[in-house]
């Protein structure tokens, strides 16, 4: 016997559960909606008897979707998305909605975060949801739309664009670099401490970018065997500035504190990284929602200005 055919009752209830899946939080949906979280609870489930469904996974601090759950949401979250291209078709509309974005910390620290205030004024009625980590995006149930990764691009079942391509150079405090003789003597960098990032992409040795940089310059034989390892590129920076020792910069990041004078350049200017660059990320969505196609249309014409 099929169950009875969507109300209003619950259609308000689907509603309900779009907010609760989104954040995963009963009390997040509640403040969304202006509801108590009790009223939340009460409408979930009522859904949840006359679907015949269980939801969530009620856990002691958390609550999850169940597949039955992922399912559904999919499926609103794809009607919700055609609905809105249908109401903001033409050009100048504003979109709105959730965007949450997965970024790795580093790019999220020195080359997102200060340009969010341009992005939030650009797109008023967004509501931006910002998660860093070296690891990879959940895309599952909502929890990340879009992902911003230093990668070479290749995501198997997953759309990528190149947001825009980066440079890479030893960086080091004046102060290090004089001390050391460095810019005299680029042969003395064998006497100095390295600074590297662990975790520069998917899969790196933790002295990845230096020996990729070695191999331009001579040789692994020109890196000394004493070093310090951190899993950020920006903590790699913030050791630098502290006279701690000579890091790989990239040049979205470290341009800053070069142009401020706390880093410089002792072994040269910066050079092309083949094989990886800055992509946006995400799961293959027909129609793309409005909201996340403006966000995106947003940060490659930042990239590029």
């Amino acid at each position: 016997m099929h169950p009875t055919r969507l109300d209003g009752g619950q259609l308000a209830n689907l509603h309900t559960f779009l907010a609760v899946a989104r954040r995963l939080s009963f009390a997040a949906a509640a403040d969304e909606l202006c509801l108590t979280p009790s009223a939340v609870s009460h409408r979930i489930a009522r859904l949840e008897r006359s679907l015949g469904l269980l939801l969530f996974r009620r856990l002691t601090r958390n609550i999850r979707l169940t597949a039955d759950g992922e399912r559904i949401f999919a499926a609103l979250e794809k009607s919700m998305a055609e609905l809105d291209a249908a109401l903001y078709p033409e050009a100048g509309a504003e979109p709105s909605g959730r965007v949450a974005l997965h970024a790795h910390p580093s790019i999220a620290q020195c080359w997102l975060a200060p340009r969010l205030a341009a992005l939030a004024e650009r797109h008023p009625r967004i509501e931006f949801d910002i998660r860093t980590g070296n690891g990879d995006a959940d895309f599952r149930g909502g929890r990340a739309d879009l992902a911003l990764y230093y990668a070479d691009g290749h995501f198997p079942g997953l759309v990528s664009r190149k947001l825009m391509d980066e440079e890479m150079a030893p960086v080091c405090s004046p102060a290090y670099a004089e001390r050391h003789g460095l810019t005299a003597d680029p042969a003395r960098l064998r006497d100095c401490r390295l600074l590297h990032d662990a975790q520069a992409w998917r899969q790196a040795a933790h002295d990845a970018e230096w020996t990729l940089w070695a191999r331009r310059h001579g040789g692994e034989s020109l890196l000394p065997p004493r070093g310090l390892t951190l899993d950020r590129s920006d903590l790699c920076l913030a050791a630098a500035v502290g006279h701690a020792g000579v890091a790989i910069a990239r040049r979205r990041l470290a341009q800053p504190l070069l142009d401020n004078g706390q880093l410089t350049l002792p072994l040269g200017a910066f050079e092309p990284v083949e094989r990886y660059a800055y992509y946006l990320v995400h799961p293959k969505l027909d129609p793309m929602p409005f909201r996340l196609r403006a966000v995106i249309d947003w940060l490659q014409q930042s990239a590029a200005g």
